[in-house]
């Protein structure tokens, strides 16, 4: 395939110049591949999560457990996406990159400084929680190497707790919101590179 420059162009969605392992808190979205609705449905306003979407669930809930760093605040996993909130704690872990998900048992904990490992950033925590996901639902429906989740993620930073309220306000609400939802597969005309962006914080 040649390469053409406008269709193959990637926008950054990180925001120029900011430090994503600093203290803060997070609203991310992650997609499923082409936005398919692999983790359960939406009955009577209440999400139903299938054996994917429980895996899911697991993984999500494992990432404070492996990186000591993170706290996880509200979130909820939607037939097609997951949103959530991660929140950086003073410190930074450092420790040997051996594993984007597993941290050796040798490290250190600071709460003067923030040591900036490349594997502390939200970016990181993303990509880890995604390859483990993939790799433990892939297992379980037999389709090895076949991509789970769409590339990248949308995030916003939380700058305040009115942000950090309505942000936890459009999570809960989400399962009633479906059938309105720009990732609802019956409102999709198009498959775009990226997910659509959620609430709009008032900054």
């Amino acid at each position: 395939m040649t390469y053409d420059s406008q269709k193959h162009h990637r926008r950054s969605i990180r925001l120029k110049g900011y430090d994503y392992s600093q203290e803060a808190a997070y609203f991310v979205t992650i997609c499923t591949h082409n936005r398919e609705c692999l983790f359960g449905n939406i009955i009577n306003s209440q999400m139903e999560l299938n054996e994917y979407g429980h895996e899911v669930v697991k993984g999500w809930l494992k990432t404070p457990e492996l990186r000591p760093n993170i706290e996880l605040d509200e979130f909820i996993v939607m037939p097609n996406h997951l949103h959530g909130i991660i929140i950086i704690c003073r410190g930074v872990l450092q420790y040997a990159p051996t594993s984007e998900y597993a941290p050796t048992s040798e490290y250190a904990l600071t709460s003067n400084s923030l040591l900036r490992s490349p594997s502390q950033t939200i970016g990181a925590v993303i990509r880890g929680f995604k390859g483990s996901a993939t790799k433990q639902i892939n297992q379980m429906r037999d389709l090895p190497g076949t991509p789970l989740w769409q590339r990248n993620y949308y995030e916003s930073i939380i700058r305040s707790e009115d942000d950090l309220n309505q942000v936890r306000e459009y999570i809960i609400n989400n399962p009633v919101q479906w059938d309105l939802d720009e990732e609802n597969p019956a409102n999709q005309k198009t498959v775009g590179a990226y997910c659509n962006t959620p609430p709009t914080l008032k900054i």
